[in-house]
């Protein structure tokens, strides 16, 4: 079990991992090692996740979510094949923490009483010095 939060577990058996060629250059070896991985996650179908996090996660994931609600990190930063497939579960796992925190919402106020009436009194007396300004008249 990988632990994202306190309540979101999620179960190795969810996450597939797919080794693929890394992309750029490289030396003679490049073309035979599978260094980089595809992670890919089911969101829309994991147990562990609730709906509302299913729908907070989606615009967060952007691209990388797939019409099917399964998300796709690829991870090709480093040489080793290790490296990068805890890289991409930590992205993973990043992700899914951020969605799990519900938005703060605001609540509306108003201003006060007397924060008006400065704003009314800082306004006066702005127009006021705008009003003295005139014509420079040369005698």
């Amino acid at each position: 079990m990988i632990e994202v939060t306190p309540s979101i577990s999620l179960g190795e058996s969810e996450i597939e991992e797919h080794f693929i060629r890394s992309p750029g250059s490289g030396g003679q070896k490049v073309n035979k090692t599978e260094s980089a991985v595809q992670l890919r996650f089911n969101a829309r179908r994991s147990p562990a996740l609730s709906n509302a996090v299913f729908l907070r996660l989606k615009p967060l994931a952007g691209r990388r979510m797939t019409k099917d609600g399964v998300i796709v990190i690829t991870a090709n930063q480093f040489r080793t094949q290790e490296l990068n497939r805890r890289d991409a579960l930590d992205r993973l796992i990043a992700l899914i923490r951020e969605a799990a925190t519900p938005p703060k919402y605001r609540r509306p106020t108003k201003p006060s009483k007397g924060a008006k009436q400065r704003r009314l009194d800082s306004k006066t007396r702005h127009g006021n010095l705008k009003k003295v300004r005139g014509r420079v008249r040369v005698d």
